[in-house]
């Protein structure tokens, strides 16, 4: 199985190729540029590096959501493009289930926190023991949302394990977080901090054999909030009706 994977989902624009259990290419930036600017260039240096013929890939993988609006947007665009194109299917990943699964093994809970503006992260709970021996795929304890992160300190010490933070919200919020947990926490190191298109290629590839994919169509991002640009209509045409 060959899958192509992108990841706009966050700051981070990162593309990949796997092919049945390899990592043949995997392309990462996290420097101050639009990922309209880098994601396509980022594709087509991988298929020239690697010398990949596009048709005989088995499906197009993107980080699905949540995160950000424009990089959602950006991704889901790319994808349903280039499956569109190709006539391939496409798999929607769950961005904090991805970043889950880059810390594979670990013996505590895994909580990947990005930045949602407004003291909010997108955030999970996930955890490998809970899920077995030998397991491909995290348990997910808490599926993706929009909290707030006192709740979500919480919510993770009500389970009474150790926990492992990860994703952008680290470092926005990881005095908070020090502050407020009642459990030992530790934090990603910085190879294994931030979204890979590697990591949403391998969970694609666990979804596809399980039948979770759909047509380029048929693909939406999940988004979790209303943008800002709808708050701010939704505000002002309350002041206007008030």
């Amino acid at each position: 199985m060959k899958i192509l994977a992108i990841d706009s989902s966050g700051l981070v624009a990162s593309a990949a190729v796997t092919e049945d259990e390899k990592l043949l290419a995997e392309y990462t930036v996290n420097y101050k540029k639009t990922h309209s600017q880098t994601l396509m260039p980022m594709v087509d240096e991988i298929v020239r590096m690697t010398e990949l013929d596009l048709s005989t890939i088995d499906a197009v993988a993107v980080a699905g959501g949540p995160g950000s609006f424009t990089g959602l947007r950006i991704g889901s665009a790319a994808a349903k493009g280039l499956a569109q194109a190709l006539n391939k299917p496409v798999i929607g990943v769950p961005t904090t289930e991805a970043m889950a699964l880059e810390l594979w093994g670990y013996s505590g809970l895994i909580i990947p926190v990005m930045d949602a503006r407004r003291r909010q992260v997108y955030t999970g709970i996930y955890s490998f023991s809970e899920a077995g021996e030998g397991a491909v795929r995290p348990k997910c304890l808490l599926e993706q949302c929009a909290l707030g992160i006192e709740e979500l300190v919480a919510k993770a010490g009500s389970f009474g394990k150790k926990a492992v933070f990860t994703g952008d919200g680290v470092p926005v919020f990881k005095e908070d977080i020090l502050r407020l947990a009642s459990f030992p926490v530790s934090f990603a190191p910085v190879h294994l901090n931030a979204q890979r298109a590697g990591a949403v290629a391998a969970l694609a590839a666990v979804m596809f054999r399980e039948g979770n994919y759909t047509s380029a169509c048929e693909h939406v991002p999940v988004y979790l909030r209303k943008s800002q640009a709808e708050r701010e209509r939704e505000r002002a045409e309350g002041h206007a009706g008030g």
